[in-house]
């Protein structure tokens, strides 16, 4: 009996110093919410999906405005692409403010953004409060104009918090609870589970995706409440119905990926649908792009033909349906192939890559004169 129960000791204590020197499941940090914003580019289905199934994520923040004169130009797309996933939906302003008067200014602005971007009301919209001019204010007036901001977001039927970094809360501006940032996650994580969430890292990369995320994990429902995710498959609507031009939701930022359509799109000589198709990509086909515009109805991707001339494809409506999926992975398609179809030709084919059909014909082991068939696949270069 003596023997058992000191055996039974050792195996407890060896279990309980197993159990600390293991890290702790309770503890560790879950991939809640992601940030995303212009700097991640535009978002798809695919991109929020695969967020959604293989990493848990289940609520989305997007930026929609800073200070008084910017709108983030893939706020309307990068929410309606979340919806279609099936995620929560919010928003965040990144605050410039240093006066009550200016932090009300800063409100209205994010709100009219927030609102044309699709934001639902209900959601939270944050204020981002880091920048310089805070950190040149005092405790009280950052304080004030954080109440200021929020009211004011209130006001209009939207919730609202304060995202700002760990060693600013209780130093630069009362926060009661807020979105806290504070890495790496080792030393940060416990500190925060009395506010809403606690964002754990900047650098989370998800495949298929551009670019490094802040990803935050939640301890209460407040990015997730008032909503009720209803996802829905993209939907790929014929790509030539006419669409006219909108000048104020003109924008265009460099991106370097490959776009897989899911439905036959045009190739134009120009980022609109007023200009000449000289070709089309099919399904099964991919592009690889350098440059995205969205232009009124539409968002285009940019590419250079072999001819040396740039050529644009529709990757989707803008804030609305994807045409395709994208990727960031351009080395796995560093060759391009042509899948035949019934009717092509040598010319036809090589028109739209835009290199000579000899070069064409030559780069297969054929002559002009060869014959091709539907299903077969042609090497471009």
């Amino acid at each position: 009996m003596k023997f058992k129960t000191k055996l039974i000791t050792l195996v407890v204590a060896f279990l309980a110093a197993i159990s600390f020197a293991l890290p702790s499941q309770v503890n560790a940090a879950n991939t809640d919410m992601v940030d995303t914003s212009n700097h991640n580019g535009l978002m798809t289905y695919d991109n929020y999906y695969d967020m959604l199934v293989h990493y848990g994520v289940k609520a989305v923040v997007q930026k929609v405005s800073e200070g008084t004169t910017y709108v983030d130009p893939t706020a309307r797309y990068n929410l309606a692409s979340a919806k279609q996933a099936g995620l929560y939906l919010n928003g965040y302003h990144f605050a410039r403010y240093t006066t009550v008067e200016g932090a009300r200014a800063e409100a209205r602005f994010a709100v009219a953004a927030a609102q044309s971007a699709g934001l639902p009301i209900g959601a939270v919209l944050a204020t981002d409060v880091e920048a310089s001019e805070q950190a040149n204010n005092s405790y009280a007036a950052n304080t004030a104009n954080n109440k200021a901001f929020m009211e004011v977001v209130q006001a209009a039927g939207y919730r609202s918090t304060i995202y700002t970094m760990g060693s600013w809360v209780g130093t630069k501006m009362l926060v009661d609870k807020g979105w806290i940032a504070d890495y790496p996650y080792n030393t940060s994580r416990d500190r925060y589970t009395s506010h809403h969430a606690w964002q754990f890292r900047s650098d989370q990369q998800f495949a298929g995706s551009y670019g490094n995320f802040d990803v935050s994990q939640l301890y209460d429902d407040f990015f997730t409440a008032n909503q009720t995710p209803s996802p829905s498959a993209p939907v790929t609507p014929a790509p030539n119905q006419p669409a006219k031009s909108n000048a104020a939701s003109d924008t265009d930022y460099a991106q370097t990926g490959v776009f897989k359509p899911s439905a036959t799109v045009n190739i134009r000589t120009g980022a609109g649908t007023g200009y000449a198709s000289v070709g089309s990509y099919a399904p099964g086909e991919s592009v690889i792009y350098d440059h995205v515009y969205i232009r009124g109805t539409y968002v285009w991707a940019r590419y250079l033909s072999y001819s040396g001339r740039y050529h644009y494809v529709a990757l989707g409506v803008n804030g609305g349906e994807s045409y395709g999926s994208r990727s960031s992975n351009v080395q796995a398609y560093s060759h391009t192939y042509y899948t035949v179809h019934s009717g092509d030709s040598f010319w036809s084919i090589a028109s739209k890559y835009g290199i000579s059909m000899y070069t064409l014909a030559a780069n297969n082991g054929k002559s002009i004169y060869s014959l091709i068939y539907p299903g077969e696949s042609l090497y471009i270069r």
